[in-house]
């Protein structure tokens, strides 16, 4: 396996670039992330991944670490395919599919153009143990550690409300949009309890 290339950039396009090592140039096909964080400069390190087909040896190419290694996990699941992978990482930052698997955000997983449903599921049943251990993350749920949920949970008690249904809301609410602020949170809870 090619672990990684260091040479001059040739050609850099958002589907793409090409490296130049020793007078070969190797094509190596990026996500749009890999294509942002890549300095527009001569000499350039690059991960790489070198999937190999009956009709073809296709190189992919990885600014980080943290991309290649979510890159495996999303093809090591049955059904997605280096092409469904690398626009997942273009959709979304590696540390974003990371959360989502997790917390089992399956909304965050379909918004990815071509994944539906059943792939989203698929991708987390298949990845979160995985994903858990790899970043050895604790398995607690989705939004432990989370100071918006806790000062949210806290204030909904506050009001008055039963800390175990205020939980259920709450988690409900986090599902459906994780980036939400304390008082967004608390204001959809109080919707809904």
């Amino acid at each position: 396996m090619i672990h990684h290339l260091t040479g001059k950039l040739i050609e850099k396009q958002p589907t793409h670039v090409v490296v130049e090592c020793a007078g070969v140039g190797y094509f190596l096909n990026i996500s749009l992330n890999t294509f942002s964080a890549i300095p527009d400069q001569e000499n350039l390190r690059i991960l790489t991944y070198l999937q190999v087909r009956e009709d073809a040896h296709i190189l992919f190419g990885f600014y980080s670490e943290a991309e290649r290694e979510i890159f495996k996990l999303l093809i090591s699941v049955s059904g997605v395919g280096t092409s469904t992978a690398r626009t997942m990482l273009s959709s979304m930052t590696p540390a974003q599919i990371r959360d989502a698997i997790v917390s089992e955000n399956v909304p965050a997983i379909q918004a990815v153009k071509g994944i539906g449903a059943k792939t989203a599921q698929r991708l987390i049943l298949d990845l979160r143990d995985k994903v858990l251990k790899v970043y050895d993350l604790d398995e607690v749920s989705p939004e432990s550690g989370n100071t918006n949920k806790d000062e949210a949970l806290s204030a909904l008690e506050v009001l008055g409300f039963a800390r175990k249904a205020a939980e259920k809301t709450v988690d409900t609410v986090l599902r459906q949009d994780p980036a939400l602020s304390v008082e967004g949170i608390i204001k959809s809870a109080l919707k809904n309890l």
